[in-house]
């Protein structure tokens, strides 16, 4: 063995099973000690004190620490900043190496570089694992060594890439420090003490932890076969493993060798799902200036509506259009709004509002449980017609038919907008009742008329792009 102790830091990988960084530390160390930083940097951006995405962390960290227990060992946590905190934990244990796997959010990228940097200076090697993806940002590229633009091809070319060790899950071997040891280094840390509260979970699937993952994931699989028919339901249609995916309580190898092993169609358009994943996760890496542009840098010229009450409306779900008002009040709530909603309300908020769609994409970032830098993005732009191989701009949502569509008999609507619980499966999809000047009012069965006109919106949607087109 290469290392007497060795640091894993774990951070968006919440397991031990199929965890390529720590495989890798207990292979080429005697002893090993996990550490979890709740980075200050982040923590302190949140705007709730009660953020879902805390209160998962937080319990599945002390579902983590608490499976180590078991196995003899414990898990060290620290509130700091990490390019401070790893370099002072690794000296003071006497590590001589530190294991992490890869984030490639641009925040990530260079907190990291900083740590490494930082463990160099004292003499601490590092190393960094693909652990997140199947394959990273630079793996698969055009032949002429330039990243994809469109996800098709990348599909094709990812699924020729890929074998069957790119999917292995990593047996388990572990060669933890024993818990007396690391006693001088445990600290006990409360959400409280770090200034936050407890949040509530909806749904079966957000719940937090590796033991709720695998449940989930079990539950799915067997559901696979259906995904293709089943995934534009407004509930219950998805797997909801977006969540386990984001924070690592799930490895990404699981959910592809549990799409593969269905073979089916359901399972095959899944899987197709999971590569739009990756295929967004390469274009941040490649394309970073989409953090806070336009794919597509003509669209950067477009002169969006400033209409404040129409942003607040939207993300009130004051709208005066059900099926937009029922998901945003849904995702406010709950954490969780399904794809089709995601893309119904996005749409609406750039194409019928008119409103930049930096402004939802934040939105969505500040109360989504299952927040992916590179997925909501993408989603976004996907939407905006402004990012790679996004919809066309005069493809134009009308959220009337979206909801006949896939809410028909409006249960949907009728959970989230009780104040239409009463309407005919006929008008509730477009109540044309009620005021049509949004405001407040004192009767609380008020649903508003709608705030905008679609048919006058989608043509000054299409006017809006079509000069910024022609201007290119």
């Amino acid at each position: 063995m290469k290392y007497k102790v060795s640091l894993v830091w774990i951070r968006r990988d919440l397991r031990l099973e199929d965890n390529i960084a720590l495989s890798r530390a207990c292979a080429e160390s005697e002893k090993v000690i996990l550490v979890f930083i709740f980075d200050t940097n982040i923590l302190s951006q949140l705007s709730s004190k009660e953020d879902r995405r805390v209160t998962f962390i937080y319990d599945s960290v002390m579902e983590l620490d608490h499976e180590l227990r078991s196995c003899g060992s414990a898990l060290v946590c620290r509130h700091g900043d990490p390019v401070e905190e790893i370099p002072l934990l690794a000296r003071e244990v006497g590590a001589d190496a530190v294991f992490l796997n890869e984030d490639y959010a641009p925040y990530a990228i260079q907190r990291d570089k900083k740590v490494h940097s930082a463990l160099k200076k004292i003499g601490i090697s590092s190393q960094a694992f693909e652990d997140h993806v199947i394959f990273s940002g630079q793996e698969v590229m055009k032949k002429d060594g330039s990243p994809y633009r469109v996800f098709t091809p990348y599909k094709k070319a990812w699924l020729q890439k890929l074998k069957r060790e790119n999917y292995q899950v990593s047996n388990r071997s572990f060669n933890f420090c024993d818990e007396k040891s690391l006693r001088k280094y445990l600290k006990t840390i409360s959400l409280e003490k770090m200034g936050f509260i407890r949040a509530s979970f909806v749904f079966d699937f957000q719940k937090p932890g590796r033991k709720n993952g695998l449940k989930i994931l079990k539950k799915y699989t067997s559901q696979l076969k259906d995904y293709h028919e089943t995934r534009n339901s407004l509930e219950g249609g998805t797997s909801g493993l977006s969540v386990h995916l984001r924070f690592g309580t799930l490895s990404i190898r699981e959910c592809v060798q549990a799409s593969l092993s269905n073979r089916s169609e359901g399972s095959a358009v899944w899987l197709s799902e999971l590569i739009w994943r990756e295929f967004y996760q390469m274009i941040l890496l490649q394309f970073p200036y989409v953090f806070k542009s336009c794919f597509q840098k003509k669209y950067d010229a477009i002169q969006w509506s400033d209409n404040e009450e129409h942003f607040k409306a939207w993300c009130e779900g004051r709208t005066g259009y059900p099926i937009v008002d029922a998901g945003m009040r849904e995702l406010k709530a709950t954490g969780w709004m399904s794809n089709r909603l995601r893309m119904v309300t996005a749409t609406f908020l750039v194409k019928d509002l008119l409103i930049d769609w930096r402004r939802g994409e934040r939105y969505f970032a500040e109360y989504l449980l299952d927040f992916e830098l590179a997925s909501n993005n993408g989603g976004w732009q996907w939407c905006a017609s402004t990012g790679c191989d996004a919809q066309p701009y005069f493809r134009i949502f009308n959220p009337i038919r979206q909801s006949q569509q896939f809410d028909p008999d409006g249960e949907f609507i009728k959970k989230w907008v009780p104040e239409l619980e009463h309407r005919s499966k006929k008008e509730i999809h477009y109540p044309l009742s009620g005021n049509l000047e949004l405001g407040e009012s004192e009767n609380l069965n008020h649903y508003p008329g709608p705030i905008v006109a679609h048919d006058v919106q989608k043509k000054l949607a299409l006017q809006m792009f079509k000069k910024v087109s022609e201007l290119t």
